[in-house]
């Protein structure tokens, strides 16, 4: 008999052959910048999380430095939106901001921008209409724009979330042409239309006005289009590729690392996280139990890279050596 237990007997055994590990440089935290001043806001919907002003935000960063976290990806809320989202590339919006902030004053900070226009449209959509439609090949310009204002703010790398077609390709390019060849791109390229992103919907106001973003975000029943989605995006110069949502798509997180060598990262989204303080405030599940559950099945479903706002935690876990 082959006894599989003598390789769980003790802690020791089961860390010397533990198959997924786990590093605090794999987390990154997601941050919402909000235009104005003194704001430090809880979110309703994800307790522990704040929509916060620029100048509130040096207690949040000291504390993921902390704890060993040192990647960022920042979502902005600026004051005034319009139909094309002129302040996600204005020099001076709420995300160029705050990456120069933070670049200046927390230099070990690896600073990601999230590249989209949800949140700065009148419309709540993720690009810019044509009618009641988003035109894509118009919308892929503007997004370009807001990645070059993001890079030339200091943002490390840029993470365009948007699910246009083509849109790694023009963001490739146009870094390029400004000298910026040595900025990664991380593509939300299978990115599903997924009723888990409510509460970050409401965090960030990014609701659409009217419709939904069916017509742009991956069917949740599909995962032959999200591999053709990853093999485009890889094709037009995306550096790491991401699955959105994580827990409900740990399949596709497997199926994309197997046709791929790129880093994959996983985003554990908005609902995600609002379940689980829900439930454990109720106390009908342990909080930190399940947080590291979540994390484990994603790296161990293939993900490199773990996007979660639990970061902080998860590295203190780390510390203890409950996962990693």
């Amino acid at each position: 008999m082959f006894r599989t237990r003598r390789l769980r007997a003790n802690a020791g055994i089961r860390n010397m052959v533990r198959e997924t590990r786990i590093s605090k440089d794999a987390l990154i935290y997601p941050m919402f910048f909000e235009e104005g001043e003194n704001i430090f806001e809880e979110i309703e919907s994800m307790p522990g999380q704040y929509r916060m002003s620029i100048d509130r935000c040096d207690s949040v960063i000291e504390e993921l430095l902390d704890a060993g976290v040192s990647a960022v990806m920042l979502f902005g809320i600026p004051k005034h939106k319009d139909e094309v989202g002129s302040e996600a590339y204005h020099d001076h919006g709420i995300v160029q901001e705050a990456i120069r902030y933070i670049k200046k004053k927390y230099p070990g900070i690896y600073v990601i921008g999230d590249v989209c226009m949800c949140e700065y449209t009148s419309h709540g959509h993720c690009g810019i209409l044509n009618g009641s439609d988003v035109d894509n090949d118009t919308t892929i310009k503007y997004l370009a724009k807001i990645a070059l204002s993001q890079v030339e703010a200091g943002a490390d790398m840029v993470a365009p979330s948007d699910m246009m077609d083509g849109r790694v390709e023009e963001i490739r390019a146009i870094l390029d042409d400004n000298g910026y060849k040595n900025i990664p791109i991380m593509a939300y390229s299978a990115k599903y239309a997924s009723a888990f992103y409510g509460p970050f919907r409401a965090a960030a106001d990014s609701a659409p006005a009217f419709g939904d973003r069916k017509s742009y975000q991956m069917d949740v029943h599909n995962s032959r289009e999200a591999l053709k989605e990853v093999e485009e995006d890889i094709l037009e110069g995306a550096d790491i590729v991401m699955v959105k949502p994580a827990m409900s798509f740990l399949d596709i997180v497997t199926k994309v690392k197997e046709i791929t060598n790129v880093p994959v990262a996983a985003y554990s989204v908005s609902g995600e996280y609002a379940m689980v303080k829900s439930a454990a405030k109720n106390g009908f599940i342990d909080e930190e139990k399940i947080m590291c559950e979540m994390a484990v099945s994603a790296f161990r479903a293939g993900a490199d890279i773990y996007i979660t706002y639990y970061a902080k935690e998860l590295a203190k876990c780390i510390d203890k050596g409950i996962i990693g």
